[in-house]
């Protein structure tokens, strides 16, 4: 284990399971994770991998058939994981918030339904806020569901899926006006739809289309895709928690265990690109020394290390607060937007330790180059969560004039 990013106070059992999951990080996934990214492929046989180990039923409690684990458990795999390969996180990522959500809100059935199925990743999960022309304003949904008897009929097309063609279950967010008189305020009359559907591409359930992969610069491997419904019929007992106008609060709630996560995997690149910048500064030399012993390495060195530092003090606060019942979205909103904002910064002083190689697709350092940027709006933007930091903090320091 290196002397940066350790967590005081974990149990034997959280210890044994990190433990681990490094283990499997440095045999399956960074030999092979450069050249997997490169070629754009699905890390099928990793996800195997996390099969076997119980990562898809980390935060699933046991009487599902998951190992019951905390957030800060998954938080720390997550950072981990992201080490290894950004996009091997996101794909538990989706999975997990859909299983947290299920586990909150959702009805006896549901749970019964999906949660010991989703523990042994036999479901994987995906789940659907945004939209076209959407970006942050969620209140601006379009998709909507109209109930049709028993059924809710669903139309709308939903952007930036993560796992949308290798998951089987989508929770959906849609505006659905019934029983929301006129002038209702808009998150108060939006619902979770939870899609059951075929992995793959195309139409994959009828009034379902998943069209195919979105090329992006960085955070391949993993499948994002729009997801469009036409006429998508849904049985009522697929409402998440059974209850209409709820789905706003149950996306928001999934979110904040989203922003941990992304806080997560922006810790595990970042200690990943100190671990390349430190090494490649002791094996190169310029004027008859490592570049180590120049002096404005060792400064770039001593700056990425306490940035790995803070973001993972943070992170680790931010998932401590949530498991203990309290309301986090101050503690993930900082952490989140503490963590992406350093990892591209120690990502970009690793590159420029690598100097020209750094440019190089034969060097590590250029995929970790590519996949930081995604970390600065996955799961909002750095400036909604300041602006949602702003406002938690006028409510917690309220003038009393």
């Amino acid at each position: 284990m290196s002397r940066l990013a350790q967590t005081a106070g974990l149990t034997d059992v959280q210890q044994e399971i990190l433990s681990t999951v490094r283990d499997f990080v440095d045999k399956e996934i960074i030999p092979v994770a450069t050249q997997l990214e490169h070629r754009d492929e699905y890390p099928t046989d990793i996800v195997e991998g996390l099969k076997e180990l119980g990562l898809f039923g980390l935060m699933i409690p046991e009487e599902y058939g998951g190992l019951g684990e905390s957030l800060l458990t998954y938080a720390l795999c997550v950072e981990e994981i992201a080490r290894g390969w950004m996009s091997v996180s996101g794909i538990i990522n989706t999975h997990f918030i859909v299983a947290y959500m299920l586990k909150q809100h959702g009805t006896q059935e549901q749970k019964d339904t999906f949660l010991p199925r989703m523990a042994l990743g036999e479901v994987r999960g995906a789940f659907s806020m945004s939209e076209p022309a959407l970006g942050s304003d969620v209140s601006a949904i379009s998709s909507k569901g109209v109930k049709d008897g028993e059924e809710y009929v669903l139309d709308g097309q939903k952007m930036w899926l993560t796992n949308g063609g290798t998951s089987t279950l989508v929770a959906v967010l849609c505006r659905s006006d019934e029983g929301h008189p006129e002038g209702t305020a808009p998150h108060k009359s939006m619902t979770t739809f939870l899609v059951e559907k075929e992995p793959g591409f195309g139409e994959v359930r009828p009034g379902l289309t998943i069209p195919g992969k979105i090329d992006k610069m960085g955070y391949k491997g993993v499948d994002t895709t729009e997801l469009i419904m036409d006429g998508l019929r849904i049985p009522a007992n697929r409402v998440l928690g059974g209850t209409t106008g709820r789905g706003f609060y149950q996306m928001m709630d999934g979110v904040e265990v989203g922003r941990v996560n992304v806080a997560a995997r922006g810790c595990g690149v970042a200690q990943r690109a100190f671990e390349l910048g430190v090494s490649y500064a002791q094996q190169r030399e310029t004027f008859g020394k490592p570049i180590a012993q120049h002096q404005a390495i060792q400064f770039k060195l001593a700056e990425m290390a306490t940035k790995v530092e803070a973001a993972h003090a943070m992170m680790v606060n931010a998932a401590r607060k949530k498991d203990s019942g309290e309301r986090n979205d101050l503690e993930a909103g900082m952490a989140k937007y503490l963590a992406s904002e350093y990892c591209k910064e120690v990502v970009e002083d690793a590159f420029r330790i690598h100097g020209g190689y750094g440019f190089s697709k034969e060097y590590e350092i250029e995929r970790l180059y590519r996949e930081a940027p995604m970390l600065l709006i996955g799961e909002g933007t750095a400036e909604i969560q300041k602006m949602i930091i702003g406002r938690r903090l006028l409510e917690e320091y309220r003038f009393q004039g």
